[in-house]
């Protein structure tokens, strides 16, 4: 099992910055490839980013590519989505989540994670 755990999520204005925060506990949280998905009100759950297990491969949607950088730190346990020039569209909940075993290249595929967080609320003003 593996818990996830999010924070860093809040109000800003478009044009400005959040960083959030999940941090991984349980067995082998280390060893996984992880990722950010959103969810928007009356949308379906989208991808953002994700991180592979060693940290050298990072992918993103097309709608966060050079706003967004995804990383991880592994000697505190935790996974880092920097946010830079937001804007309206960027505002959803913010899902941290974890593969196990699956090593396939469809990290935008949110079946291939196991486990989740409870999300994070961010929210872009005009």
């Amino acid at each position: 099992q593996v818990q996830l755990v999010e924070s860093g999520g809040g109000l800003v204005q478009a044009g400005g910055s959040l960083r959030l925060t999940c941090v991984a506990s349980g067995h082998n949280a280390n060893t996984y490839a992880k990722g950010w998905f959103r969810q928007a009100p009356g949308k379906e759950r989208e991808f953002v980013a994700a991180i592979t297990w060693s940290g050298r491969g990072t992918y993103y949607a097309d709608s966060v590519k050079g706003r967004f950088a995804v990383s991880r730190d592994d000697a505190l346990s935790t996974l880092y989505l920097q946010m830079n020039n937001l804007t309206t569209e960027d505002t959803a909940a913010y899902y941290c989540t974890s593969r196990t075993y699956h090593r396939g290249s469809d990290y935008d595929d949110p079946s291939t994670y196991a486990y989740w967080g409870q999300g994070t609320q961010v929210t872009v003003s005009s």
